[in-house]
């Protein structure tokens, strides 16, 4: 079975070895062909505490770590600017 993965921004890292990540889903609207984005947030294990708001990361599906947590960061793969 292959893992699950999403690439998104980080939105959030106030908590200590979670992120929240956002993740972007664009895809046409079924009858009007209008493009329609839909923003879901994923909560990311980050042992390091190593990302910030702003970073775009990859994150992989994983064990349940917490009750609301599923994710880990596999990498950063930019940095934010506002570093």
């Amino acid at each position: 079975m292959a893992l699950k993965e999403r690439v998104g921004t980080v939105v959030s890292d106030k908590m200590e070895k979670t992120v929240v990540v956002a993740v972007e889903n664009r895809f046409p609207h079924p009858i009007y062909q209008k493009t329609v984005s839909r923003t879901t947030r994923y909560k990311a294990h980050d042992e390091e505490n190593s990302c910030r708001v702003g970073d775009r990361v990859r994150i992989t599906e994983t064990r349940p770590l917490s009750r609301t947590k599923r994710w880990a960061v596999a990498e950063i793969l930019s940095p934010s600017s506002a570093s």
